[in-house]
């Protein structure tokens, strides 16, 4: 049986992490998360909300990235499995899966299907990366860093994968 999460207690608990962030020295902070096997670093700003992945409803003639719609406080919101719509292996539907709210215009909610959050991150502790293999040539792909470790993580430009003509397209070509 799915281990239940106090939903009240997760926001308070987040709410507390994002404050700490915020107060971090005027150091931007960024919300790390995991679509594809790719590492990825959104804005803090940019992330509306983060939720447990609700009762998702599918919707008929619609790419294979769009997962459905979502009931997100009483508003339809729009999922788009993040990992789908890279070209990449669908995002599991495990315990660890989480939305991330990005569009928060009213009428227009939008959410990210994610594999797993990786938490709060210091943008002074990413490099920008010089030759990293590019995962595509979106706009809103932005550049990539590494990590004290090594690591590779791409940066999510949110205003700009809200403007992109295909990702405001779910609906299946006409054939």
């Amino acid at each position: 049986m799915a281990q239940r999460i106090d939903l009240a207690a997760y926001q308070e608990a987040i709410a507390a992490r994002l404050a700490a962030a915020e107060a971090g020295g005027g150091v931007p902070a960024l919300l790390g998360f995991e679509a594809g096997g790719e590492r990825w670093l959104v804005d803090l700003s940019a992330a509306g909300e983060v939720l447990p992945v609700p009762e998702l409803t599918p919707v008929p003639l619609t790419r294979d990235w769009f997962a459905g719609l979502a009931n997100v406080h009483g508003e339809l919101a729009g999922v788009v499995d993040f990992a789908r719509f890279c070209g990449l292996a669908p995002a599991p539907r495990g315990i660890s899966a989480r939305l991330i709210c990005i569009g928060t215009e009213p009428g227009y909610r939008v959410a990210l299907l994610v594999s797993r959050l990786l938490g709060v991150k210091r943008a002074d502790g990413f490099a920008e990366a010089e030759g990293a293999p590019a995962l595509c040539q979106a706009d809103w792909c932005g550049p990539a860093y590494t990590d004290a470790s090594g690591g590779l993580w791409r940066r999510l430009e949110v205003e700009q994968l809200l403007a992109d003509p295909v990702f405001l397209d779910a609906a299946l070509p006409e054939s």
